[in-house]
């Protein structure tokens, strides 16, 4: 019985010390990495400046022309997120600001997320490799149900989120492989498919009244002289339910209704996000409306 024990207490020792290893190892390779993603650019990133930085979700990464920005001298950034939530924006906003960024403008698409506090597990956990080494990332998720095993259990968040940050990301990571994330100034185009979803109901939706990450994000660029302009974007005209949009602009009046600007289905990709043209009206109005270009 005695050797028994001692075998159990071996392997478990031997477990634990792989496990340690790998964690050390995983996060060794995406610590190095700042050319696969908008988030370790940041993290690998210091004291850049920035005319305009763009935050968001998808409705922010495929609608605002960065290089439309650029060529009227702004020097600009696109760090919007496909599937994120404002929890990964504001903690986007916060690694910036560790990182000592100096931005003027922020500007932040804020409308059908403001109806949620949730994380987006599968963006959030792409910024848990770093919550041992970056204060703001740890203190953010602190806030989580499950902070302790991701933070406590060695390896435990590369086994939990493998699809994300497993093996495949981190030996992509360890020979730096690039993705597109970062190309056109972080702006990705929708350049229009024939069978788009060109329906939507959001019938159901309600903004919250309060939603603490966008209150976040308003203390931070008040904390920081950063002049920050928060939008809606566009939807397509077979939406339902647009009076959404409404119930917006009466919980937050500091919000800018832009979701009529553009409206037919000739400029959109799906009926949430619009293609390359599209984007392209509708940057050239945030242009002339906001910065006088």
């Amino acid at each position: 019985m005695k050797n028994f024990l001692i075998y159990i207490a071996k392997i478990i020792f031997v477990t634990i010390l792989l496990a340690i290893v790998l964690d050390g190892l995983y996060s060794a390779m995406f610590i190095q990495c700042k050319n696969r993603g908008k988030i370790d650019q940041i993290y690998n990133s210091e004291g850049r400046k920035y005319d305009v930085v763009i935050l968001g979700s998808s409705r922010a990464n495929n609608h605002f022309v960065a290089p439309m920005f650029e060529e009227k001298g702004l020097k600009t950034f696109n760090y919007g997120m496909s599937g994120s939530h404002l929890f990964e924006t504001a903690l986007m906003l916060k690694l910036m600001i560790e990182r000592k960024y100096q931005i003027k403008n922020v500007i932040l698409e804020a409308d059908l997320n403001l109806s949620s506090i949730n994380q987006s597990e599968g963006i959030a956990s792409r910024f848990l490799p770093y919550i041992h080494n970056s204060n703001v990332i740890k203190e953010h998720f602190q806030t989580q149900d499950h902070f302790n095993e991701l933070y406590y259990i060695p390896f435990y968040r590369y086994i939990k989120y493998e699809v994300r940050i497993g093996f495949r990301e981190m030996f992509f990571n360890a020979i730096h492989k690039k993705t597109t994330h970062l190309n056109k100034l972080g702006y990705y185009p929708l350049d229009g498919v024939e069978n788009g979803n060109m329906k939507n109901n959001i019938v159901k939706l309600n903004p919250l009244p309060h939603n603490k990450y966008y209150e976040e994000i308003k203390s931070i660029c008040k904390a920081n002289k950063i002049n920050l302009i928060v939008v809606m974007t566009p939807m397509c005209e077979n939406v339902k339910g647009m009076n959404y949009f409404e119930k917006v602009k009466k919980a937050y009046p500091e919000i800018h209704n832009y979701e009529n600007v553009v409206v037919e289905n000739k400029y959109f990709e799906s009926c949430g996000h619009m293609n390359n043209t599209g984007s392209e009206m509708f940057t050239a109005r945030i242009l002339k409306d906001f910065f006088n270009k």
